[in-house]
C-alpha cells in the first residue's frame, strides 16, 4: 500500500511539475528587431556612439586595451555596472568595497559572451544587450521578463 501511495504521489508530483514546464516553454522571446529602436534611443540619450553586432548587441569600445582576448572557455575579472535602460537604474554592480567579479565567460548570458571578446585585459566596452540575449522572456532575480540591459564593463584579468 505504501509503494502504490508512494508511485501516486510521485505522479502527482510529475503531472504538476510538467505543467509548470509547459508555461515556460510558451514563452517566446522578443525578436532582436522589435527591440532595435529602443536600443538606439537609449544609445543616443546616453552618448554611445557605437556600432551593432551582428547578433544585435549594441556597442561602444571605449579602451579596446592591450592584453589577452578572453576566449568562451576563459576565467574573467570585471569591473561592471549593469542598468535596465527603461529607467536607467542600476540593478548590479561591482564596487570598491566588493572588488572586481571572477567568473567563467561560458556561465554567463550570451550577451556577456558577445561582447567580452571584442576587447582585451585591461578594455572598456559599453554595450547593450537585446533580452533575448540577456534573459529573455523569463527574466531573473530582479531582472523582468523581456528586459534590454545596459553594462559597462572593465577587463581587469583574462585567465
Amino acid at each position: 500500500m505504501k509503494k502504490f501511495l508512494s508511485i501516486i504521489s510521485i505522479s502527482i508530483l510529475l503531472l504538476g511539475t510538467s505543467s509548470c514546464l509547459k508555461d515556460v516553454d510558451s514563452c517566446t522571446p522578443k525578436s532582436v528587431q522589435t527591440e532595435a529602436s529602443a536600443i538606439a534611443a537609449y544609445a543616443t540619450a546616453n552618448g554611445i556612439n557605437g556600432t551593432t553586432h551582428p547578433s544585435g548587441i549594441y556597442y561602444e569600445i571605449v579602451n579596446p586595451g592591450s592584453g589577452p582576448t578572453p576566449t568562451i572557455s576563459s576565467t574573467v575579472t570585471a569591473n561592471y555596472v549593469g542598468k535596465f535602460i527603461t529607467n536607467n537604474s542600476t540593478f548590479d554592480q561591482t564596487t570598491p568595497a566588493t572588488g572586481p567579479a571572477a567568473f567563467p565567460l561560458n556561465g554567463v548570458i550570451a550577451g556577456w559572451q558577445i561582447a567580452l571578446p571584442l576587447i582585451q585585459k585591461g578594455g572598456t566596452i559599453k554595450f547593450i544587450i537585446p533580452s533575448s540575449l540577456a534573459y529573455g522572456c523569463t527574466g531573473f532575480r530582479t531582472i523582468g521578463p523581456d528586459e534590454i540591459l545596459f553594462f559597462e564593463v572593465t577587463l581587469v584579468d583574462v585567465m
